[in-house]
């Protein structure tokens, strides 16, 4: 009888874990969406919520900033984006980590400077009181 409830258990958590899977997928999908738009408009409410605290942001140029640092640099202007676009996302889910790869294309200035760059970009979520938050962002640039 133990061995039969063991047995029938494990074949439903087998069962629920790709639909768990999947719909990580999907709210990761969105996070990186509510990300790009809140950065493009320049919502800092919105980034800060988004934003791990403990945040390593990695540029394509080689300077990492934390979180503190990122935000000080968008809200004195020294970085503004006019656009983030997705051109794709590939998203794996690990229980409440998840890691989304896209290739994206930035747009806006740093220190004035304008840029449009096309990027490999790799983020990973964390899922933190219920909410996903942004705990490591990299970007390589494309040619």
């Amino acid at each position: 009888m133990k061995q039969t409830i063991l047995i029938t258990t494990m074949a439903l958590l087998a069962n629920f874990a790709p639909a768990r899977a999947a719909g990580a997928d999907e709210e990761i999908r969105k996070a990186e969406k509510s990300w790009a738009s809140a950065v493009a408009a320049a919502n800092y409410a919105a980034i800060e919520k988004i934003l791990s605290d403990s945040l390593i942001y990695a540029h394509s140029t080689g300077i990492v900033e934390s979180k503190g640092e990122y935000m000080s640099k968008l809200k004195s202007g020294a970085q503004k984006y006019t656009g983030i676009e997705h051109e794709s996302i590939t998203v794996r889910a690990f229980g409440d980590t998840a890691v989304a790869h896209s290739n994206v294309r930035m747009t806006g200035s740093t220190k004035g400077q304008p840029f449009d760059n096309k990027l490999m970009m790799m983020h990973v979520w964390v899922k933190q009181g219920g909410n996903w938050q942004l705990a490591a962002h990299q970007t390589t640039r494309l040619p």
